[in-house]
């Protein structure tokens, strides 16, 4: 199965990209090789630039507070494991903690040093990193991999509270979703929303099925086609029935 996610708001967009770029950070800095550290260093630079949203922090903190109220009120529910709602309530805290104990505005340990900022200005120039453009930064990436990688790790230290606040935000978003299987009948396929609201919609089809879902949704309805896989020719319907199974995903409130 493949799955797809698609956000349906401003907010849990950002937290998905942020997702995606924090584990691509990981697995650059994972690898010794100068052109992984340097794929590294760019997402960094990708990353600072989404959590420039002066908001993102506060949005953070509120979802948090939010639910832990939801869940608190699980307690002396026979169904909850009061050990597992108590580890995750104590990670609720101390993330948020975390998160407050960060200063001033999220990434500006970054945009204070000079010689980052330079490789990141140069960066958005094709080609802009050679050696002879930035003979410092290239001194940099002839240097030991440990001294690299502890370089990364250090720039990206300070975001981590960030990245856990919304690690923990997706996973509960995530398991509120309840499957639901549907046919789309020669490719396409409707459903009026009944007043249900989700945040994230996943639509889950077989890896053999070679097809992509294009997803349209508001408050009334969601819309859903399969385009054919073709990555050369202009994009077509894939005119045949698809089983498929869709998610809707919803903060408790």
């Amino acid at each position: 199965m493949i799955d797809y996610e698609f956000p349906l708001n401003e907010k849990v967009r950002t937290m998905l990209r942020l997702e995606d770029l924090f584990a691509r950070m990981a697995h650059f800095t994972g690898h010794d090789h100068g052109m992984d550290h340097q794929a590294a260093l760019t997402t960094l630079f990708e990353i600072l630039e989404v959590v420039c949203r002066a908001d993102l922090k506060s949005e953070l903190l509120q979802e948090l507070e939010r639910q832990k109220r939801v869940l608190s009120a699980l307690h002396n529910n026979p169904a909850i494991s009061e050990d597992a709602l108590d580890v995750i309530l104590t990670e609720i805290d101390e993330i948020a903690a975390d998160l407050l104990a960060i200063p001033g505005k999220i990434g500006q340990h970054l945009r204070e040093n000079e010689w980052l900022m330079g490789i990141k200005q140069r960066a958005c120039i094709p080609g802009g990193t050679c050696e002879f453009d930035l003979p410092s930064y290239h001194y940099w990436q002839e240097q030991d991999a440990a001294f690299r990688r502890e370089n990364l790790q250090t720039w990206l230290a300070p975001l981590l509270p960030l990245h856990a606040g919304l690690k923990i935000v997706l996973h509960l978003l995530r398991d509120s979703g309840k499957v639901l299987h549907f046919t789309a009948n020669q490719g396409t396929f409707q459903q009026m929303q009944g007043g249900r609201v989700a945040q994230l919609l996943r639509v889950s089809l077989s890896s053999k099925m070679a097809c992509i879902p294009e997803v349209g949704a508001n408050k009334y309805a969601i819309n859903i086609r399969f385009i054919a896989a073709n990555y050369a020719a202009k994009s077509t319907l894939f005119e045949q029935d698809v089983p498929f199974d869709l998610t809707f995903c919803s903060f408790s409130s």
